[in-house]
Parts: structure tokens; C-alpha cells; sequence
């Protein structure tokens, strides 16, 4: 009999009842240090006090009006967002995948109402995931992901991911925009290069697409900046945000140049919940934390210290250890393929330790960004007692 939360993920058998920043605690004692955050979404970690005193007292106040009337909550976070950004207005939504579609709205409205409908095509990356919904299912062109639910939304091509020569080939009449994660998250813990990023920039401008920058798990201060672009130097001209932008309350966004925010008229796009009082109370309080005067350096410093110790673990363990990759806070142990990451992963559980799987044999550390160096350096112990568990049996393996 199927249960009534339906299936869809497979769970494992941890409940949580409180956290305090970086830990979790079950109902039965045992206690974990957070390395998933959520998955990358629990920024400012568990029970901050400013964030739970933020929601608190909205929630007390009101929550919910929805946007038939004006909200100072969402006006005040979209003119924090403005003033930190490349952006000139934004939307708010309630997830990643909403933001991704109406970003992908929003490139296509902009190439129609300049007198191109014909400009609809987003090419996309190998490797990248966009979201869950029909479109966003159709940017990721991930063929599992898209079984079973019928022919894939059109206006999507794809191209290897770091390739210059064949996202340039990939462009021609029909395309309205480069849809691209700084750093592919369930993809691999994959990052563009720098440069890699200045080139597809200056394409996007001599062909005359737009640059549609996925920030959802690289952006709101995972990579040491507020925005994982700003490491290049560059500006895209709309770009989607989530996970850590409500600290773990139900929060996305849409940021755009006006030259694209301004065919987003009413009518044309909309959410019942977006930006409602609550979520984007969160959001400002974020926004408190990281914008706080050196907290971004801070963040940069322990995320050095981490690969550092992270490079270390590489070294002692070459039969599981294939490399460490990603940058920042979003950093991945490619694992040897003899090593599943889903073994990894629950031996890490065993030691006290969550993490997150990800594609191509990675497992993804995206802890919360107040993370101290002392507890980066705690992780790294216990991943070293988890890669022993996992080192004997696959060096008999390898001997037989």
C-alpha cells in the first residue's frame, strides 16, 4: 500500500527535531554536523537567532496578502538585491524551479517584444539541472529526469559544458539566450572556468542573446562573493536566485537589467505566494547576516581552509579519491568508480556526517556559511574515518 506522503524521494531513516547552527539533532540524541544545509539552502545554519526572531514577528503580524496589494517587505529586499547587484528590478517567486521558468519567460518575452518571436531557443549545458517542471525539466536534458513525461518542452539545445566552440556553433537565429550555472551543482560540483565565463559573456553580446545566469545553489554568498559571476568580472543580463536567499524559508527570485525586466508587465507573469510578507522578512534578514561587514571574507577564508583540508583527505586516500572540485562553499569529492558516492555518503552518515550525493560519482559538501574553520576541520576527521571504512574492502577488492 503506497503511504500517504507520497514516494517520491528516497528518504533516509534520519528525522531532525532542532538544529543550531552548523549541527543536527535527532529525536534520539545522536547528533550530525550539517554538510548539506539542505542542500545548500540552509545559508545562515539552523536556529539563527536573527533569521527565527525575523519570521517570528512577522508571522505574528501577517504573513500572507498576496501581491494584489503592495508588500514594504518584498520592496525593501528587491531594492537590497538592486543595490548588490548588476540588476535593475526583481520578482519574486517561491523556488529555484520557478525562477528558472520565468527567467526562461522573460528572454523570450524580450527577443518578442523587440520584433524576434522567432528567438525562443535557450541553449543549455551537459551536465546542468534547471529544475522540475516541464520546462525546466527541458533545460536540464537530463533523459532520466525527462522519462515518461511526454515529448520535452521545445526551445532547448544543449552543448558540453567548458566547450567555447560549441556553444558558438550552437548559436544562430533562433536563439534568445545562454542559460548557464556558475558552478553545476547536481551536475558534479562542475565549476566554469573564470575565463570560461568571460567568453561566453562576450558571445552573448556579439551575437546579440542574452546571458541567463543560474545562481540558485551558487549565488547569496556560497562562493565568498554574493554572486558566484562577480569572481569574472562579469554581469549577466537576468539571473535567477533561491535556496539560500531565506536562510530555509521558501524564497526565489528573478533578477533582470530593465532592458528585460520591463516587457515583464501585469499580466504576463505572476505568483499567489511570491514575495509575501513572511518569506521575504527572511529574506531581508539574510541579507542582514551577509552583508554584514566581513562576513563574505569570512566565508572565503573558511572555504580556502576547507580545501586545503579537503586536498589532505585526497592525498591519504587515492583508492577512493579521485580529486577535489568546485569552489567556495560548493565543493565536491569526485570519487574513484570502483567507490559509489551513495556508499560514501552513508559512511559518512555513520561517522556523523550529512552530505549530498551528486552527479557523476561526487559527493557535494554545501555546509551553511557560518561555518567556522574548527568545524571545517571536524568535518574533514570525520570524512577521513568515513573514507577508511570504505579504503580495506575496496584495496582487497582491487587485490583479487
Amino acid at each position: 500500500m503506497i503511504p500517504a506522503l507520497m514516494p517520491t524521494y528516497n528518504r533516509a531513516d534520519l528525522a531532525f527535531e532542532r538544529g543550531e547552527g552548523a549541527w543536527l539533532w535527532t529525536a534520539d540524541g545522536r547528533r550530525f554536523l550539517d554538510f548539506g544545509a539542505g542542500i545548500a539552502t540552509a545559508s545562515v545554519g539552523h536556529g539563527n537567532p536573527h533569521l527565527v526572531q525575523a519570521i517570528a514577528e512577522q508571522a505574528a503580524r501577517v504573513m500572507h496578502t498576496s501581491n494584489l496589494y503592495r508588500i514594504p517587505q518584498a520592496e525593501r529586499l528587491a531594492a537590497r538585491l538592486v543595490e548588490t547587484s548588476f540588476a535593475d528590478s526583481v520578482f519574486f517567486c517561491n523556488s529555484g524551479a520557478e525562477a528558472n521558468e520565468g527567467m526562461i519567460k522573460a528572454v523570450r518575452k524580450y527577443h518578442a517584444e523587440n520584433g524576434h518571436p522567432e528567438r525562443f531557443v535557450t541553449v543549455c549545458f551537459e551536465g546542468a539541472f534547471h529544475g522540475r517542471t516541464l520546462a525546466t525539466l527541458a533545460a536540464t536534458g537530463n533523459e532520466k529526469y525527462l522519462a515518461g513525461f511526454g515529448p520535452p518542452v521545445e526551445g532547448f539545445r544543449h552543448v558540453p559544458f567548458g566547450n567555447m566552440n560549441a556553444l558558438r556553433d550552437a548559436i544562430d537565429g533562433t536563439v534568445a539566450a545562454v542559460m548557464l550555472e556558475p558552478i553545476q551543482g547536481e551536475g558534479g560540483v562542475r565549476p566554469a572556468s573564470l575565463d570560461y565565463l568571460r567568453q561566453v559573456r562576450a558571445a552573448c553580446d556579439e551575437f546579440g542573446v542574452l546571458l541567463a545566469l543560474d545562481e540558485v545553489q551558487t549565488g547569496m554568498g556560497r562562493s565568498g562573493k554574493l554572486w558566484a559571476h562577480q569572481w569574472a568580472g562579469i554581469e549577466p543580463d537576468v539571473m535567477s536566485s533561491a535556496k539560500g536567499i531565506g536562510g530555509g524559508f521558501p524564497l526565489g527570485a528573478i533578477l533582470a537589467k530593465e532592458k528585460v525586466a520591463q516587457y515583464l508587465k501585469p499580466g504576463t507573469h505572476g505568483s499567489t505566494y511570491g514575495g509575501n510578507p513572511l518569506a521575504c522578512a527572511a529574506g531581508n534578514a539574510v541579507l542582514d547576516i551577509l552583508l554584514a561587514p566581513g562576513f563574505l571574507d569570512g566565508v572565503d577564508r573558511v572555504a580556502r581552509h576547507l580545501w586545503r583540508g579537503l586536498q589532505g583527505l585526497a592525498q591519504r586516500h587515492p583508492t577512493v579519491i579521485e580529486g577535489i572540485q568546485g569552489a567556495g562553499l560548493l565543493l565536491g569529492i569526485k570519487l574513484r568508480p570502483e567507490v559509489s558516492n551513495g556508499e560514501a555518503q552513508n559512511a559518512a552518515v555513520a561517522e556523523g556526517l550529512l552530505t549530498v550525493a551528486a552527479g557523476m560519482n561526487v559527493l557535494r559538501l554545501a555546509p551553511p556559511l557560518i561555518i567556522t574553520e574548527a568545524e571545517a576541520e571536524e568535518a574533514v576527521a570525520l570524512l577521513d574515518r568515513a573514507m577508511r571504512r570504505i579504503t580495506p574492502s575496496r584495496a582487497k577488492d582491487a587485490a583479487k
